[in-house]
């Protein structure tokens, strides 16, 4: 389930046979949606009246697939996305 560890054991095999089990180990966590983008800020250098620039740095996950796309939404200036 999304955002759950997962414990896992490992053996290994080769021609003469397989070793017992390791002991459970964990630390994987299901991630299947990126984190949100951090640190959003308006790029003074090249905002003015006509365009607005934006940079963000990714969130700390990309759920273990590139990112493919961001969306911007915007509210017009009163601070309420509808």
């Amino acid at each position: 389930m999304l955002g759950y560890s997962i414990y896992a054991y490992v053996i290994s095999t080769n021609a003469y046979g397989s070793s017992e089990a390791s002991d459970a180990g964990n630390g994987g966590v299901i991630v299947l949606v990126p984190d949100a983008p951090i640190s959003l800020a308006d790029n003074t250098a090249v905002t003015s009246r006509s365009v607005i620039s934006f940079s963000w740095t990714p969130g700390a996950s990309d759920g273990g697939t590139q990112i493919l796309d961001y969306t911007i939404l915007f509210d017009g200036g009163v601070n309420q996305l509808g």
